[in-house]
């Protein structure tokens, strides 16, 4: 029987885990991937928009000379953080079901096809929202080309690409690529570039658009992938762009269905789970929600910087349950 059990093992998940284990708590950090997998997601030349001091977790300073971290020094720090505490993990391990049980919980979970079960006082979902691609919904969206993950441009060196929206990922991903020698045409479902895109790629991209080094389709929906192209509508009227490749950058989903499944109430619209801000318990007594899930699909909202005092909270409401 576990203190807590932690559903994820990322940086918010490590967070909990070195807060529980400071507190002297019984820890298991459970991840269906490996450590830190949304970082693992990331675009391979990344570097982060926030600061290094912000992005810190456990009281372990990021010792790096650089202000923005990359990808690389990011996944070297978390793991670093996981080792100083000394984390139990159980990865690429998938929890099917969160079950409460008398005055703790069962969580039934399976990896290499072999079920488990596992025991614990409470439990911590910080599973975040990278795993759930957001879709079109239209024919062909799961044709072998069409990729909802950006990772590198190399593989489209004198290629076409299509870039499906007109957010930060789909602006970030379309430089990266028009910079590596690829001809990109962004499909834009609004008249313009979201307001949300940051202050420096916003301008650039849209310097790009207006001197015809990318293309832009504004106001235009893509109706089907096809052999070869992306149809698309345009005020009525449709046509089909040749393309090689197809990258649908529209953002990301909570997996609802999944705390669903464990009691959270969620709410209908917003996707948003039912939880006491000050403790992060959710309406299932033990059970906490933490980090970019409690944003519902606002994924914008909550980041590693505004997520980390999630971890004091829960850890401190748990002590405070289990002390005699």
């Amino acid at each position: 029987m576990h203190d807590l059990l932690v559903v994820g093992a990322g940086p918010t998940g490590i967070a909990i885990g070195a807060e529980a284990k400071q507190a002297g708590l019984d820890v298991l950090l459970v991840d269906r991937g490996p450590l830190c997998a949304a970082v693992l997601g990331f675009p391979t030349g990344m570097t982060f928009f926030t600061t290094r001091d912000l992005l810190e977790i456990a009281g372990i300073p990021f010792g790096i000379p650089e202000d923005k971290p990359t990808r690389r020094q990011a996944l070297a720090y978390y793991q670093g953080v996981a080792r100083q505490y000394e984390l139990p993990l159980a990865l690429y391990e998938d929890v099917v079901e969160v079950r409460r049980e008398g005055e703790g919980f069962v969580v039934s979970t399976r990896r290499d096809g072999e079920e488990r079960t596992r025991r614990a006082r409470a439990v911590a979902l910080a599973t975040g929202y990278f795993d759930l691609p957001k879709k079109l919904g239209v024919p062909g969206e799961d044709l072998p080309w069409v990729r909802g993950r950006y990772f590198e441009p190399y593989s489209h060196f004198g290629q076409h690409v299509v870039v499906v929206g007109g957010g930060n990922s789909a602006c970030e991903t379309a430089l990266d690529l028009w910079r590596n020698h690829v001809r990109v045409t962004m499909v834009v479902r609004k008249p313009s570039l979201k307001p949300t895109v940051k202050y420096w790629v916003k301008p650039d991209t849209e310097n790009r658009i207006a001197e015809g080094s990318i293309t832009g389709r504004f106001e235009t929906e893509v109706k089907a992938f096809v052999a070869g192209g992306v149809e698309i509508e345009h005020r009525g009227r449709r046509e089909t762009i040749a393309a090689d490749a197809a990258y649908v950058m529209i953002g990301y989903l909570p997996d609802a269905d999944f705390e669903r499944r464990c009691g959270v109430e969620i709410d209908g619209e917003t996707l948003v789970p039912a939880f006491d801000p000050e403790t992060c318990e959710s309406n299932v007594p033990g059970l906490y929600i933490a980090g970019t899930l409690q944003a519902g699909h606002d994924t914008g909202r909550i980041f590693i910087e505004n997520s980390r005092a999630h971890a004091p909270k829960i850890v401190s409401h748990l002590a405070r349950r289990l002390s005699p």
